[in-house]
């Protein structure tokens, strides 16, 4: 796009790019692809997951981009799509490791185990990843209101209408998130692996 189309709003960017302007589809991915990353990281735990996530988010908005309502803000109807997509990551992943874990023992020593060796970490790195962990253990119904409040910075409404839960049931979720963290958190400080 050129220098003066940056100051297009979202909804004049989704207007252009269902017209198939491709300079639109590239200025509403580069606004937000860190945002839909983040989301993503913070659901998988693992950043080449995360970046597959947001590549499927983006190809899904982008497809239901009719869908999108004008009158709304467009971030939070991309992050819901982010969100279903990380979801059904989750479900097939679940899949997936009913089956591995089904496999024969002798065939067990193949799986990867997918944990990074904290000796190669920082002590900062190290205490982010176990956060990241602990957020990304967390079960879906905690996990995406504090995604989409604490690391993403959407307002609880905004979360609310993301969710299509009321504002109350994401404060009540943020804090029973925040609370279950806090209690892994120390249990791991107390009971380290």
């Amino acid at each position: 796009m050129s220098g003066g189309d940056k100051a297009l709003s979202d909804t004049e960017l989704a207007r252009l790019a269902r017209a198939g302007r491709q300079a639109a589809y590239r200025e509403l991915m580069a606004r937000h692809r860190d945002a839909v990353f983040r989301l993503a990281r913070s659901y998988a735990g693992d950043p080449d997951d995360a970046l597959d996530l947001t590549q499927e988010g983006f190809i899904a908005a982008f497809a239901a981009l009719d869908r999108y309502d004008p009158a709304r803000p467009f971030r939070p109807w991309l992050l819901r799509i982010a969100l279903n997509k990380c979801r059904d990551w989750s479900r097939r992943r679940a899949v997936r490791r009913f089956f591995t874990f089904a496999a024969p023992l002798d065939e067990a020593h193949a799986v990867p185990d997918p944990a990074a060796d904290p000796e190669e970490q920082t002590a900062d790195a190290r205490e982010l990843a176990k956060v990241s962990a602990a957020i990304a253990n967390l079960p879906k119904s905690l996990k995406e209101p504090l995604i989409l409040t604490a690391i993403e910075g959407l307002s609880q409404a905004e979360a609310a209408a993301a969710l299509g839960i009321s504002e109350k049931g994401v404060e009540v979720r943020i804090y029973r998130a925040r609370k279950r963290l806090a209690e892994i958190l120390e249990r791991d400080r107390l009971h380290p692996s």
